[in-house]
């Protein structure tokens, strides 16, 4: 069975959508971060790193949102995959590596800088910084996206995930989007899979009070 570790609205979002697109059946563990459960022995024998998402499947246990969503897409769908070695699998990885180190970075030094590290360790002159460097990350990305579609046309994968899940991400954080970008969010925002994902995360915060 698949245990999802996870608190709803972060990373392990992205996890919990991936394995609704799959249909696949797994569990959720919620981890309440404000107690600071991710920080307990329990959970870093699991993630030494002390963040969600963390995933078990079978006798792997492993970690990073991305990494984990690609594993799950070659081995349960590799329909939400391009054919290895082609055009689209380079931009595939392009996309990924863009998202990840690029557009979600720059969000991440927001989040940082708001509220991860001690408040004793947070500058306050970052929001401007990383502000510019998402606007920079995002015209490129204007430049790439298509109109319609998804990244790689009728094939939903693993980097919209990343991408729609980040963009989610920069509004919750309220950057401005450019008009490219703003319509692809809103439309593979409407897949069911993201929605019962959430649903599921939700849920087993709610359970957990029980």
């Amino acid at each position: 069975m698949i245990t999802l570790y996870g608190s709803p609205r972060t990373r392990s979002l992205r996890v919990s959508w991936m394995l609704e697109e799959l249909q696949l059946e797994w569990n959720y563990h919620y981890l309440n971060l404000q107690a600071g459960e991710h920080h307990s022995d329990e959970y870093l024998s699991i993630n030494p790193c002390g963040k969600v998402p963390a995933l078990k499947d079978g006798e792997l246990v492993f970690n990073e949102s991305a990494a984990i969503c690609l594993y799950l897409a070659e081995k349960y769908g590799p329909h939400f995959l391009p054919s290895p070695g082609s055009d689209q699998a380079a931009l595939h990885h392009r996309w990924v590596s863009f998202t990840i180190c690029e557009l979600e970075q720059a969000l991440w030094n927001m989040g940082k800088h708001r509220f991860a590290l001690p408040e004793e360790l947070r500058v306050p002159e970052m929001q401007e910084t990383a502000t510019w460097e998402f606007n920079k990350a995002a015209a490129i990305a204007e430049l790439w996206v298509p109109e319609e579609g998804y990244l790689l046309g009728e094939q939903f994968t693993v980097a919209d995930i990343l991408l729609c899940h980040t963009l989610n991400w920069a509004m919750a954080f309220q950057q401005q989007l450019p008009t490219k970008l703003m319509a692809y969010r809103k439309r593979t925002s409407q897949r069911s899979a993201l929605n019962t994902g959430l649903e599921k995360e939700m849920n087993g915060k709610a359970m957990s009070k029980l």
